[in-house]
């Protein structure tokens, strides 16, 4: 993995490919390299294809627990200039949706289009306050416990049936390696109201959802879609929350479908 210095912190990142950039952003387990290896395979034929470790995920360093989404936001951002990345295609898997979310906000001219996968407007934005709240809770009790013990309680509800178990394995390994510090960040950052942010995006977007999701069902995705004006929603089947993993071809299909369609 390459590296680069953001605003004080250390970054990690996988970049490869040719063609117009292609932003993948994971959620708050695992990191880069592990949630978007098949979109890496199947994607940078046809895009540079650019993964981050947010900071407090896998090889970057900690931000401070109050980073809240507007602090990730503004470090993409300046990542991406770092890059040189003026403009890109943003694709979010679940904290990284909202984290799109929020970069589109906060600095609106880099999205080319987005693909929001398993995302939320904020737990507080999409989920019922006491089910956003009791999440919350959970993940900051779970971020004083041993890995074994955080991986046995998140990893299950990662997953539907289908799952190929390599994939598995190398989800559990990279939450293994958890930070306590950043994955709090990211929970605080995910737990926040950003329901305002959807009704304001014209942009092209994609939405990809599993119909098997545990942890953003259906009814999230259909907020979404009714929220977006210029969204498209596509269930995949037997996919539950990592459906980039679960559905790995499916999945790639419909983001280098979508992303033809608006190059």
């Amino acid at each position: 993995m390459d590296r680069v210095d953001v605003e004080g912190l250390s970054i990690a990142y996988q970049r490869a490919g040719q063609g117009p950039p292609l932003v993948l952003l994971h959620g708050y387990v695992a990191d880069g390299p592990t949630a978007w290896r098949p979109q890496f395979e199947a994607l940078c034929d046809e895009f540079t294809v650019v993964a981050w470790d947010a900071p407090g995920a896998g090889a970057s360093s900690d931000p401070p627990e109050s980073f809240g989404m507007a602090g990730y936001a503004d470090c993409l951002a300046s990542f991406l200039r770092a890059l040189g990345l003026a403009q890109a295609h943003i694709v979010g898997l679940s904290f990284g949706g909202a984290l799109a979310l929020e970069l589109y906000r906060r600095h609106p001219p880099i999205p080319r289009t987005l693909v929001l996968a398993s995302a939320y407007a904020g737990w507080m934005g999409s989920l019922p306050a006491g089910v956003a709240q009791a999440r919350l809770e959970q993940a900051v009790r779970l971020s004083a416990l041993p890995s074994s013990e955080f991986v046995a309680t998140l990893l299950p509800t990662m997953f539907g049936p289908s799952v190929a178990p390599e994939d598995v394995d190398a989800f559990r390994a990279a939450m293994t390696a958890f930070h306590p510090i950043g994955f709090r960040a990211m929970a605080r950052a995910s737990a926040e109201d950003l329901s305002a942010i959807p009704p304001t995006v014209t942009i092209p977007t994609l939405l990809l959802y599993g119909d098997r999701d545990e942890r953003a069902p259906l009814f999230v995705a259909e907020r979404l879609h009714d929220d977006i004006a210029d969204s498209r929603l596509v269930v995949l089947e037997g996919a539950g929350h990592c459906c980039n993993l679960e559905a790995a071809q499916g999945f790639s299909r419909e983001v280098s479908g979508f992303l033809a369609e608006h190059a």
